[in-house]
């Protein structure tokens, strides 16, 4: 008999991948000049010159057996050791290698963070709006899942809801700072202040709540915004990192879980990390991509196309006459759709042939997703069809 929770599954396919395939099919017939598709965050920047040098480098120079064989558990020590540098050096911080486990991309890492500072039956706390994926993650683990609702406002954290859902079976706190889907950039006011919370709480109910902080658009941050490092700022934070947007390298899947080296048992947390990979099928991250990585961790794409972007749909938005709240980094945009059904709204702009995601999937009615990480012409040459929807309502 088949698994009837992934067959339950099938009934809630992953919408974002749909429209995208959607896109792919309607390009074949129209052309992929015609088709203006927001909808996947895949970068739209290739990876820098470097990375791809330091493939070849270690293809030719690296000992074959020694290039492609099984990484340790825990991932190669150069890498975690040259991770723990870069964190120390860009965010004064005193990570040390044995607090670095290497994961197949920030889901990775999220998997195994999940699983160790938490139970089967455990309450796990998240912020709307949230990547849709985070259901998926949580039950996988056995886990409950709240979802607080938005401030639209602000994008920033409701603590008023917050507050009131709070209770001795939270095990951890989920965030997404800069955020996918608004692109939010949570405040240094706003984490110190979730960070108190947390503090009294753990105190109260007899236990450390776990801030678990989901960080794979760290590194695009536009000019002047306010970006604090989370873990500085919270002893029991593990953070997850992919390079899959700094360095543009989604299908590579390689990133990390880092423990902060303050957390309640930050040790052991780490050391239990190869026993979840044995449970979920993750026994080590790619041996090649964490050789390049310990070479190129420091180094960047070209990521100042995502901020061009920004400003150009930003303004033309607003000018139309949407709201949104205006992004602090990643490459993602979330106003209010003109109409209440987002649905309906992404519907008639697929009929332009223009691919936009639905706010509902990500806990957030009322709103859609706009994924800018594609060439400025492509979003200079959407905007029309931005402003006949509007017009139309």
């Amino acid at each position: 008999m088949l698994n009837r929770q992934y067959t339950g599954m099938l009934q809630e396919k992953d919408i974002i991948f749909e429209i995208f395939q959607y896109a792919t099919k309607r390009a074949e017939e129209i052309g992929e000049e015609n088709v203006f598709d927001f909808s996947l965050g895949n970068p739209s920047v290739p990876a820098p010159d470097l990375v791809n040098r330091t493939i070849i480098e270690k293809v030719k120079n690296t000992d074959a057996l020694s290039l492609h064989g099984y990484s340790p558990s825990f991932g190669i020590m150069e890498a975690r050791e040259k991770i723990a540098a870069s964190l120390n050096r860009r965010f004064h911080t005193n990570y040390r290698a044995s607090n670095i486990f290497m994961t197949m991309g920030a889901a990775g890492a999220l998997a195994h963070a999940l699983r160790a500072v938490t139970n089967p039956g455990d309450e796990i706390i998240t912020f709307a709006p949230c990547f849709s994926e985070y259901k998926p993650y949580t039950a996988g683990a056995g886990l409950h899942l709240t979802i607080i609702p938005a401030d639209t406002d602000t994008f920033q954290i409701n603590f008023n809801a917050f507050i009131k859902r709070l209770n001795p079976k939270v095990s951890a706190i989920l965030i997404n700072s800069p955020n996918n889907p608004s692109g939010i950039v949570y405040s240094t006011e706003t984490i110190l202040r979730l960070t108190r919370i947390l503090q009294k709480k753990s105190e109260e109910f007899g236990h450390p709540i776990y801030l678990i902080s989901d960080e794979p658009y760290r590194d695009i941050i536009f000019e002047g915004v306010d970006s604090p490092y989370i873990a500085g700022y919270y002893p029991d934070t593990l953070t997850c990192y992919s390079f899959s947007k700094s360095l543009s390298l989604p299908g590579e899947r390689i990133g990390y879980l880092a423990v902060n080296p303050d957390c309640n048992q930050a040790d052991q947390i780490i050391e239990i990390c190869p026993q979840i990979s044995r449970t979920i099928g993750q026994n080590g991250a790619a041996s090649l991509m964490q050789r390049v990585i310990a070479d190129t961790c420091d180094d960047t794409s070209d990521l100042r196309v995502y901020e061009t972007n920004k400003k150009i749909l930003y303004d033309a938005l607003i000018s139309f006459g949407y709201e949104c709240v205006e992004p602090g980094g990643t490459f993602y945009m979330f106003p209010r759709s003109p109409e209440p059904d987002s649905y309906a709204f992404c519907e008639k702009a697929r009929k332009k042939d223009l691919m936009l995601v639905p706010g509902d999937i990500f806990g957030c009615p009322g709103h859609f997703r706009i994924a800018y990480c594609v060439p400025t012409v492509r979003v200079k040459k959407a905007l029309p069809i931005f402003k006949e929807l509007i017009e139309e309502r």
